[in-house]
């Protein structure tokens, strides 16, 4: 099947082999570009009305407002935050409807649902997440999983709690800590990112995903032809045993050859550049995402100063092309050329620039600026924490090089001064003073 834009999708829903119905439910809106699953819980038969309302009422609130998403697609004023904003307000109606209905039917009290949900606008994916349902991308064949679990298993995990050992032994392993419709408001995770020519998307359940290694996934990506992946991934979870009801939705984008491609190495240079980066180090493939999007791209002309000495440091650089010199005054400091870095100290505080930095050569800088820097710590605790380990790495390796520099220096000074003391010229004679004066000294 197509969407508006060439968009390509799979959707495939089972019962899986333990449970009598599926509360799973899955939404497709080609005109909007968007993709739901939903996974249901909550007695007689809760569980598949939470999962409708919910998928229903996001394609509502964006259908509302398809006016902002064409705007945006065709590159108007309207602004990413605009679009993100608008998926919020998808998730917490969407969380409303589902509690509200529960309240008004004392037999689907307490009734909730799982959401992913992807907007495709344009050249950029926004996605909509709560719970344990999940997306996966595909992209140069490799996986990755771009939401993260909102699991009592996950967060005991990332708590250092539990070992992926005995996740076998839990009990309660598909308890979620948060849902769509147990209360009235939910706390969603919501992002942006790039879309490149060919990128291929699995939005699935538990059921799916439970029984799924992201080295199996890349494998059927690449090997089964898409019109029959959703087929054959439910297959492989009721093979393995399809203790729940069991969705894939399968989406590609179209390959383009029309330009696009500048935008995929763009896209592909920051994502390499960063990663390499120690202060990146630690994030997951999911959380770089997010920090290139705080990021921007500014072009410096040969002989042009991109900062300098002794004003306020509010942003890192990192080169993505050309050549640049840190010097004070005419004294050179070092050359810097692409994947080299300058200035991460300033993300953390406002000091005065310790040298100033002119473009060698016509050159392309990646900028991250405190203020963006900041947001994205507040928001996501996750890279917060694995931001400040890596902030302590630096800040380590930096102090012993400078311990050990501080110590080479006092060895040359004690041995210099050393040398002088060997060779000290001998003593000046006292002369006599001439006849019949006293000696005043």
């Amino acid at each position: 099947m197509s969407g508006s834009d060439g968009l390509r999708f799979w959707p495939l829903t089972d019962v899986g082999k333990v449970r009598d119905h599926n509360e799973d439910s899955f939404l497709v809106d080609r005109k909007l570009n968007l993709f739901v699953v939903c996974d249901g819980m909550g007695g007689h038969a809760a569980g598949e009305v939470a999962s409708s309302i919910a998928a229903r009422v996001v394609r509502e609130t964006l259908a509302e407002e398809q006016d902002l998403l064409l705007s945006y697609e065709q590159g108007n004023e309207t602004s990413r935050e605009s679009i993100l904003e608008l998926m919020e307000k998808a998730s917490q109606r969407a969380c409303s409807s589902v509690h509200q209905e529960g309240q008004r039917d004392e037999s689907k009290r307490g009734m909730g649902t799982t959401l992913v949900a992807l907007s495709i606008v344009g050249n950029r994916g926004f996605i909509c997440h709560v719970g344990d349902s999940r997306i996966y991308l595909y992209r140069q064949g490799a996986v990755h999983q771009l939401t993260e679990d909102h699991s009592l298993i996950n967060e005991l995990l990332k708590r250092g709690r539990l070992t992926r050992e005995q996740i076998g032994k839990m009990n309660y392993k598909n308890a979620v800590t948060r849902a769509v419709g147990v209360y009235e408001s939910v706390d969603a995770d919501v992002f942006d990112f790039d879309v490149l020519p060919g990128d291929r998307f699995l939005l699935c359940s538990d059921g799916l995903h439970d029984y799924l290694e992201e080295s199996v996934l890349a494998r059927m990506f690449d090997e089964i032809p898409e019109d029959e992946l959703a087929q054959r991934l439910i297959q492989l979870a009721n093979d393995g045993g399809g203790k729940d009801n069991i969705t894939a939705l399968v989406v590609r984008v179209p390959e383009d050859t029309s330009g696009v491609d500048k935008l995929a190495r763009e896209v592909n240079l920051k994502l390499e550049m960063l990663h390499k980066m120690p202060l990146f180090r630690f994030v997951t493939y999911q959380e770089l995402v997010r920090v290139v999007n705080i990021t921007d791209v500014k072009t410096f002309k040969a002989g042009e100063t991109v900062v300098t000495e002794g004003d306020e440091g509010e942003e890192m650089f990192l080169v993505l092309s050309g050549r640049v010199r840190i010097h004070t005054g005419e004294t050179l400091i070092a050359h810097l050329g692409p994947g080299q870095h300058l200035g991460e100290m300033s993300l953390i505080d406002k000091a005065p620039r310790s040298a100033s930095v002119t473009a060698e050569e016509d050159s392309r800088l990646l900028i991250i600026g405190r203020r963006g820097f900041f947001d994205l710590v507040r928001k996501n605790h996750d890279i917060a924490v694995k931001l400040l380990w890596s902030f302590l790495g630096v800040l380590n390796q930096r102090l012993r090089t400078t311990s050990r520099e501080l110590g080479e220096t006092r060895d040359e000074l004690h041995r210099t001064l050393t040398a002088r003391a060997s060779v000290a010229p001998p003593p000046v004679p006292r002369s006599s003073p001439p006849a019949g004066k006293p000696d005043t000294d």
